[in-house]
């Protein structure tokens, strides 16, 4: 019975994560001007802190970022599932808009260097995340209708959450701060 419910919550996860993606890089291709903000407050805010530090020091602040990123989806589910929703569909705009922006200026090769080696293992811990976020909104949902313990389902998604999204961020937080930038040397 997990099983089906988890599938149908990463589908819906990766659809929202998608379209927004999607939604994202239309909005830049559309209007350059918009991918130019996003990136410039990316740097201001995320970037600028980050990638100046030592290599270990990055993997740390990379891998709390996310893991704070991904509790957000994971607890966002108390909200009945909206703020997960919101969160992913935001992520998805946000990095939408960035790659195309990047893509414009250093081209899709620069983009597969940045995103693929560490991306393979945080897009889908941040899917998961997400997907266990609309398990606990239904979780609580279906309490409040008299059936299941929203408590013990949230106890069992979290041990999950423990299993898989954190060695996952572990993994990508790893690869981002030791690898990519050495990948990237070799593109630019």
């Amino acid at each position: 019975m997990f099983e089906q419910s988890f599938q149908r919550a990463i589908i819906i996860s990766s659809l929202v994560f998608a379209i927004s993606l999607g939604l994202g890089i239309l909005a830049v291709s559309a209007e350059p001007a918009i991918g130019e903000e996003m990136l410039a407050l990316f740097q201001e805010q995320v970037a600028g802190h980050l990638l100046s530090d030592a290599p270990v020091v990055l993997f740390l602040k990379i891998f709390l970022n996310n893991l704070g990123a991904c509790t957000l989806l994971f607890l966002g589910g108390a909200s009945l599932g909206t703020v997960t929703l919101l969160i992913l569909g935001l992520n998805g705009l946000l990095i939408g808009a960035i790659m195309e922006i990047v893509r414009q200026q250093q081209g899709i090769l620069f983009i597969a260097a940045a995103l693929i080696p560490h991306g393979i293992f945080e897009i889908p811990s941040f899917l998961v995340a997400g997907a266990l976020g609309l398990l606990l909104g239904q979780a609580l949902a279906s309490e409040w209708q008299g059936e299941g313990d929203a408590a013990k389902t949230a106890a069992y998604l979290g041990k999950y959450f423990l299993k898989i999204v954190v060695p996952l961020l572990a993994i990508a937080a790893i690869i981002e701060a030791f690898i990519t930038p050495a990948v990237l040397s070799v593109i630019a």
